[in-house]
């Protein structure tokens, strides 16, 4: 049954990959040295504060990525988490890290 994932596997591991990339980065620059120009240090803690939401943001859909590539391992990536009913190939080719359902994430304002 999991050979059937092999594509939805292999675009997860796809924008695991991009993510990790733009996830490092994102670290790579909020960490560098502050300039010692205060206009430009404030203009740099807004950026920062961009930075860190896209980075929070790219996190965040790293751990889903990982829930469907152990979901799939465990043969439960078309299961719905919340009511068991089956989510629809056609809902995982577009949200392929997706754990709901169409009408349970509807019921949840997802």
């Amino acid at each position: 049954m999991k050979g059937e994932y092999d594509q939805f596997r292999e675009m997860l591991l796809s924008r695991q990959s991009e993510l990790q990339v733009r996830l490092g980065k994102i670290k790579r620059d909020v960490s560098r040295k502050a300039n010692a120009d205060w206009s430009e240090q404030a203009q740099e803690r807004e950026n920062d504060e961009v930075l860190d939401a896209l980075g929070n943001e790219a996190a965040y859909e790293l751990r889903l990525i990982q829930k469907a590539l152990e979901r799939i391992e465990e043969d439960e990536y078309t299961l719905c988490e919340d009511c068991g009913g089956d989510i629809p190939l056609a809902r995982l080719q577009v949200m392929p890290y997706t754990n709901l359902c169409v009408k349970c994430a509807e019921a949840r304002g997802q």
